[in-house]
């Protein structure tokens, strides 16, 4: 039974009384009688296909089996087909009802299909971890008694890429107040040769307080060219307007910016900088060192940020000068989060947000090695994302006052009527 909950339509779970699980039971006791090659579990689900498909023919001929009706009907049962199909409990041999006309094409499995829809689910499930297609086969062989060819395999994940293009063109909102870019390494077998190439991520919040990545993109090389067709791009899609842009320090990217997003405040991703200043330090010091870098971010006024500084250097300088140099390289794209009200630094400088992502899309492309094509990349990406974002059910937290602060400091630029 399907019943609606919010905007999502839930399943109800399908009670059995215990009276007809002690019938089902009966002196079945070990975990083989009841899961085992040829267990209960096994007979229970081909007979329940097998009943699933009877009740689909009767609805197909619009009369039960032995029905007076039936008669001179113009179509009628004509016997049964034996067919196995792969399910994730195993193969299961089943008999499928006939017609005399070939009219009936069943909903559960279709005539020319050998599996049931769980095994496409299980093969992309671990196709989106990183597995190997032959990772992949040695699984449900183990797991399920299986086999699996790779064509299948091929098949059943080439079938995602129109979702995947269609994922990367879709529609945008028309304001997101804040978007990350950031990037990782894949391994790539492009044109002969082995390379690394960088995946850059672009991550967006929306007025609703939403996670959404807006996109993937295989760059080549870094630079304002570059840039300027992945923002053209967003901008085609429908995205409007930028209140803040957080990215590491990107080649091209803040002109790029500029020449799309004028309006836009380009902010150096403290979440980078701290990330990149902890490279430096040994384990040991690793908690001191980010504790201090801490108060700089954490300052009320640039001021005090300023200060902040000073006194880290006064502490660190002399044993990390790199780390001090390169805040003060970057000062300038480091401070405009500081003109904002603490509600919306909390979601500018948070870690949860970019790293929980980057970690998946990370470890799905580290267990896979190399990919031959960018289809084969953005199939595993793409998977992965759609993976972790099931868990993006709930705003992001206190996204209401920073919602508040954004609706006063960008009043011109902000949709009408949006908080009413």
């Amino acid at each position: 039974m399907l019943f609606n909950k919010g905007n999502m339509t839930m399943t109800a779970p399908v009670l059995v009384k215990d009276e007809i699980l002690d019938e089902l039971l009966g002196d079945n006791k070990s975990a083989e009688d009841l899961f085992g090659k040829d267990g209960l579990l096994k007979n229970l689900s081909k007979r329940l296909m097998e009943r699933l498909l009877e009740a689909e023919m009767t609805s197909h001929l619009g009369y039960s089996k032995h029905d007076s009706e039936g008669n001179n009907s113009g179509n009628s049962r004509n016997g049964k087909s034996k067919k196995t199909i792969k399910t994730g409990n195993g193969k299961i041999d089943i008999s499928v009802p006939r017609d005399r006309e070939s009219e009936f094409e069943p909903a559960l499995i279709s005539k020319r299909e050998s599996r049931l829809t769980g095994i496409n689910d299980n093969v992309l499930s671990l196709y989106s971890k990183g597995m190997t297609v032959r990772d992949i086969q040695d699984h449900l062989m183990e797991v399920y008694g299986t086999s699996i060819s790779r064509d299948l395999i091929s098949t059943i994940t080439d079938a995602v890429l129109e979702d995947v293009k269609a994922w990367r063109c879709r529609p945008l909102d028309e304001v997101y107040p804040i978007v990350f870019i950031d990037g990782f390494v894949a391994k790539c077998r492009l044109d002969g040769r082995v390379e690394n190439r960088t995946v850059y991520v672009v991550f967006g919040i929306n007025l609703n307080g939403e996670k959404d990545v807006l996109g993937l993109y295989l760059g080549a090389a870094e630079g304002a060219k570059f840039w300027l067709s992945v923002l053209t791009e967003l901008k085609n899609r429908g995205l409007k307007d930028i209140f803040i842009l957080c990215a590491d320090g990107l080649k091209g990217l803040p002109e790029a910016v500029e020449a799309t997003f004028p309006k836009a405040t380009f902010q150096t991703c403290v979440v980078h900088m701290v990330r990149h200043s902890l490279n430096y330090v040994p384990y040991k010091e690793k908690k001191a060192v980010a504790a201090d870098l801490k108060k700089i971010y954490h300052s009320d006024t640039v001021e005090l940020a300023e200060q902040a500084l000073d006194d880290f250097e006064i502490t660190w300088g002399d044993k990390y000068t790199a780390i001090v140099r390169s805040w003060r390289n970057n000062w300038d794209k480091i401070i405009p989060f500081l003109d904002f009200p603490k509600e919306i630094r909390s979601v500018i400088y948070t870690t949860n947000i970019i790293e929980s992502l980057n970690r998946t899309l990370r470890k799905a492309v580290k267990n896979r090695g190399q990919f031959s094509t960018e289809d084969g990349l953005m199939k595993v990406l793409y998977l992965a994302i759609k993976g972790v974002s099931k868990k993006w059910t709930m705003p992001i937290r206190d996204w209401k006052l920073a919602l508040n602060q954004f609706a006063i400091m960008f009043g011109d630029r902000f949709p009408d009527n949006f908080l009413s």
